[in-house]
């Protein structure tokens, strides 16, 4: 009896093979790869994407190609996604498959134990780590601090000379960033991490040619000389053995369930991924803000009424700013929302599928293939935000529609520093608005891609401090 079911049912396997394979051809068939253009060899279309209006790039191949579209950038194979539920599908609901990640060279600059390369164990302890530096327990005492660089800042801009608002806006963050990963560090260390970094900054979007004299080859050189001024600093705080609260102090006091504790170089690398994260977005976001209140006077005159009443019940700005008081400033906190979403400074992030990937079982998303969920697009998307062009901070006093508003991105990988980057906003715009004001040198239109999106020449302006009677 068993040798006669063993014969049927070869048997019916043997008939039924042609079939099968029938059909899992048809099925290969139907999954291809999303429809879109590679460019150029090599070079792809990264020209296209960084020299021009980033609205231009995403939404003329999404009206052509749909909510997922391929393309060729920065070297590598990608996939863009242009819907909530396709950027939700990769950040979200089936993150495993996809890993952060960036192109090599940008990698190369930032660190390669930086913790948004990774995913699963590792990412999950420097990812607690570092929302342990920027908790709301620790973030509430920087209040003090944060607002005498703020005021400083402004302060040295206000000779009535022409300023760069954006060159400006990034000391402030780079300073704010420096305060918050090492606490009161020593000038002449913070001047060698500004200079370095700077330099660094400036070739991270170039072409990735390791050619002496190129922007990129002088990015790698000041990598080197950043890592070796962080080895300096991490061996004399250990000298120190201080207990802190800092970034440093807690990636310097880990120890794992084994008692291992990080290396000198994954300190490093995570202290300059959180300089990256922390200065250019911020610094930009508040660029834009100084913009939409000085072209709408309606919205500036809101935003004073609201600082105002802070301002005098703190005696005229003679006493600081308290930490209740920056988290009620409702108005002015929907004024960065609807910043935070018209300006989209991070146009997409960086994933890399880990495996064949099918979405909706119809298009292939080849392993080791980069995949960019566009929040841009959402967030200008009139689907989600009428007349998503206009600057209405209104539309906030509602929440906005799930997954349509990711300035932070989503999941496990969104910005841990969220809360500390709208804490350093609300409190420059209490002082810009309290004790300055500003005018813009020339026209307000334009906006120039480096690659984040800021006003045309970095918004020149002439600040003045403000008398009160």
């Amino acid at each position: 009896m068993g040798v006669i079911l063993l014969l049927c049912s070869l048997f019916c396997a043997l008939v039924s093979m042609p079939l099968l394979m029938k059909l899992w051809r048809r099925s290969k068939e139907r999954i291809t790869l999303p429809p879109g253009s590679m460019g150029w060899p090599y070079v792809g279309e990264t020209l296209q994407l960084y020299s021009q209006n980033p609205d231009v790039f995403f939404i003329t191949r999404q009206k052509r190609y749909g909510e997922i579209f391929k393309t060729h950038i920065l070297g590598c194979p990608c996939v863009m996604l242009a819907s909530p539920e396709a950027i939700r599908f990769v950040l979200v609901t089936q993150a495993p498959l996809f890993k952060p990640t960036y192109p090599p060279s940008k990698e190369q600059l930032i660190g390669a134990s930086a913790l948004f390369f990774h995913q699963n164990g590792y990412h999950t302890q420097m990812r607690k780590l570092v929302q342990a530096s920027l908790s709301l327990s620790i973030i509430k005492n920087l209040v003090p601090d944060i607002e005498a660089i703020a005021i400083a800042a402004l302060e040295s801009w206000s000779t009535g000379k022409v300023v760069n608002t954006f060159h400006e806006l990034k000391k402030f963050t780079f300073d704010v960033a420096i305060l918050s990963i090492f606490g009161n560090l020593d000038a002449y260390n913070k001047e060698k991490l500004k200079k370095n970094y700077n330099t660094l900054d400036r070739g991270y979007n170039s072409f990735p040619i390791n050619i002496p004299g190129t922007l990129y080859s002088k990015s790698v050189l000041a990598r080197k000389r950043l890592g070796q001024i962080l080895n300096e600093i991490i061996r004399e705080r250990r000298e120190k053995i201080l207990v802190e609260k800092d970034l440093l102090s807690i990636l310097l006091n880990f120890e794992d369930e084994k008692g291992r504790c990080l290396t000198d170089m994954q300190i490093a690398d995570n202290i300059i991924g959180v300089l990256f994260a922390a200065q250019d977005t911020t610094a930009s976001l508040l660029t834009w803000i100084l913009k939409y209140i000085q072209l709408d006077s309606n919205l500036l005159e809101a935003i004073k009424e609201e600082q105002k009443a802070i301002y005098d019940a703190n005696d005229g700005g003679n006493r600081p700013l308290t930490w209740a008081q920056t988290r009620n400033m409702p108005f002015t906190n929907r004024v960065i929302m609807e910043s935070l979403r018209l300006a989209s400074i991070v146009s997409f992030t960086f994933r890399e599928a880990v495996d064949d990937v099918e979405y909706k079982g119809k298009f292939l998303i080849p392993k080791g293939w980069k995949v960019l969920p566009l929040f841009r697009n959402v967030h200008h998307c009139p689907d989600f935000y009428t007349d998503p062009h206009e600057f209405n901070p209104s539309r906030f006093e509602a929440g906005p529609k799930p997954n349509t508003f990711l300035p932070f991105g989503n999941g496990v990988h969104a910005c841990p520093g969220n809360e500390v980057a709208k804490l350093e906003m609300l409190i420059f715009i209490h002082h810009v608005v309290n004790k300055f004001r500003w005018e813009v040198v020339g026209s307000t239109n334009g906006v120039q891609y480096d690659p984040f999106p800021v006003p045309q020449q970095g918004l020149p302006a002439k600040f003045w401090k403000e008398f009160r009677a």
